[in-house]
């Protein structure tokens, strides 16, 4: 076996100069491992050992630079990794990836670990304090993003602020968003499109229940993210509908598959593909992941494409003045052509139009619904909080005229709700990555560069050491007990959960994605009073065993609460 060891060395020292086959010999040594991990071999057997050799010598050869250096600092705990692949065969096998990592970081009762996965060093952290070390302390330090296969896709290449790595392109698309696009004078000049789909939503959720005279259940999910949906394409393309629709105010075929070809990019942005941390596996698409993530994105442009190739059209053809007299009123789209550099010229490529218009529709759907979905859940299994929460709306708005962004300051029981189902039912286990530019210390720990460091929503948001019953819904721990007239805030600035981004590369849609969240549940509480279907004691908050979703679209009967001149105004 020694012997083997040795000319096994020899032929290493060959492959240094071939790429091309030093790949080849990866691939085949990684198929190998995935085999001898599926298997319950003893520790002693004689070939296993034999593989592990071959692997320490290949990391060796390979990584001898930076594993010298490792040696020598002291990393966050985490499993012993495999040499080469690190950590990959585990979370291959113990699916899904994000309870096979917070399932560790329990078992060595610790709030950062370092997991191998290939040469990444991904570190996830559940702390607040560490947390806020990360992205307050060292924000620079961890202000890049990794490139991956999702984010490659959603990004046309990387162009988009959101997923794009820091340097010249990020300084450029951060430029243009905030000054032109999610600017307040712009978001306030588009308050009537917002509250067209808050109206629209009201609508849709009457007509459903006009299909009875004791109310009709509604699926709760699919009118929350329609609702999302429809706002975004009317701020950003001054249409609610790339269809027909339907006449009771419900999303058409297209829009459907829109919504849904947006939620599959989303859940392939950063979902543990093993090519992200192994590139040269890439062609393989083991997981299918990539088919996915083209197809949907495929979708996706098939809709939003000709508008904007349409849209930059007829901006040339007018000397990009298209809507003279109503720069007021222009869309996001229009802000995204019309912005220029310092020379007067566009400054954004169509390609770049594109990928950020893809950017702002992913960064506004899928955070609101959510919340949403799972605090109407909760709060039609509590009745005590549903209760509680009208109430509020009925003293500060009335039954008079419908809740309008104007009210949310005096909302703040409402977005107390909203805060818990962020705290408690994220919906994504992890933020986006923060990939440090240099070698730095958390936590009295190394963190080299490249390292992934993600704070997990998942693990802060139901931290034992933070929360109170970290497992049970009460809106209360979110209002001050001492001054009741303190603003309740989605945002969470001590990072105890995570709402929305924070820090350098934090999201800068906060304001668009509080208010649509509030404005989404207040209108449903306003407008409608809510309880089980038939035959169920309680709605089913059992989440979906590969993600944070509700395992079921969350349906509700819902009963108009309104004067019905308010709803057949709407009607009209």
């Amino acid at each position: 076996m020694d012997n083997l060891s040795l000319l096994f060395s020899d032929f290493l020292s060959h492959l240094e100069n071939n790429p091309f086959l030093a790949s080849i010999v990866l691939v085949t040594t990684l198929v190998s491992l995935v085999a001898l991990a599926s298997f319950q071999l003893s520790p002693q057997n004689r070939l296993r050992k034999f593989v592990k050799d071959m692997f320490s010598i290949v990391q060796n050869k390979l990584f001898k630079g930076s594993e010298k250096k490792l040696k020598r600092l002291a990393l966050p705990p985490g499993p012993s990794p495999w040499p080469i692949v690190g950590n990959l065969p585990d979370m291959w096998r113990k699916k899904p990836a994000f309870n096979w990592i917070h399932d560790v970081m329990k078992e060595l009762n610790t709030d950062i670990a370092c997991i191998r996965l290939g040469n990444v060093h991904f570190i996830p952290v559940t702390s607040p304090e560490i947390a806020l070390e990360v992205l307050k302390d060292n924000d620079s330090t961890f202000a890049t993003r990794p490139l991956t296969m999702g984010t490659e896709y959603s990004s046309r290449g990387f162009l988009s602020i959101a997923v794009v790595p820091l340097g010249q392109q990020w300084k450029k698309m951060r430029k243009v968003v905030a000054s032109h696009v999610l600017c307040s004078a712009r978001l306030h000049s588009l308050l009537f499109k917002r509250r067209e789909e808050a109206d629209n939503l009201v609508r849709f959720v009457y007509n459903q229940c006009c299909k009875s005279g004791s109310g009709s259940v509604v699926n709760v999910r699919h009118a929350a993210r329609q609702y999302c949906g429809n706002v975004m394409r009317n701020m950003m393309f001054n249409r609610r509908y790339f269809g027909e629709g339907n006449e009771d105010g419900g999303p058409g075929f297209e829009e459907e598959e829109h919504v849904e070809s947006l939620f599959i990019v989303l859940q392939h942005l950063y979902s543990f593909i093993l090519s992200d941390y192994l590139p040269w596996m890439r062609v393989f698409d083991l997981e299918g992941h990539e088919k996915l993530i083209s197809d949907a994105i495929r979708t996706v442009s098939k809709y939003h494409n000709p508008i904007i190739e349409e849209r930059i059209q007829q901006r040339s053809h007018h000397h990009g003045n298209y809507k003279k007299g109503s720069d007021d009123h222009q869309d996001l789209l229009d802000a995204l052509i019309s912005a220029k550099d310092e020379t007067g010229r566009p400054s954004l490529s169509v390609d770049e139009i594109k990928a950020q218009c893809m950017d702002l529709m992913l960064a506004t759907l899928d955070n609101p619904s959510n919340a949403v979905e799972w605090a109407l859940g909760e709060m039609i299994n509590q009745p005590e909080i549903l209760k509680k929460a009208k109430e509020e709306v009925d003293m500060f708005v009335g039954k008079e005229r419908l809740v309008q962004e104007y009210d949310i300051p005096q909302l703040n029981y409402v977005k107390a709700c909203l805060r818990e189902a962020l705290r408690l039912h994220p919906v994504a286990p992890f933020n986006l990555p923060h990939v440090s530019t240099r070698d730095a210390t958390i936590a009295g720990y190394f963190i080299p560069k490249g390292s992934h460091v993600l704070l997990s929503r998942l693990g802060l948001g139901r931290n034992p050491n933070v929360w109170k019953d970290p497992l049970k819904f009460m809106p209360e721990r979110h209002i001050g007990s001492t001054d009741h007239h303190l603003q309740v805030e989605l945002t969470e600035p001590e990072l105890r959960f995570v709402s929305f981004g924070r820090g350098r590369r934090g999201c800068m849609g906060v304001a668009l994605g509080s208010e649509m969240s509030v404005i989404l549940l207040a209108r449903l509480l306003q407008g409608f009073d809510w309880s089980l279907p038939s035959h169920e004691e309680k709605i089913d908050l059992a989440e979906s065993k590969y993600d944070l979703l509700m395992a079921k679209p969350m349906h509700a009967r819902a009963k108009p609460r309104l004067a019905a001149e308010l709803y057949t105004q709407l009607i009209k």
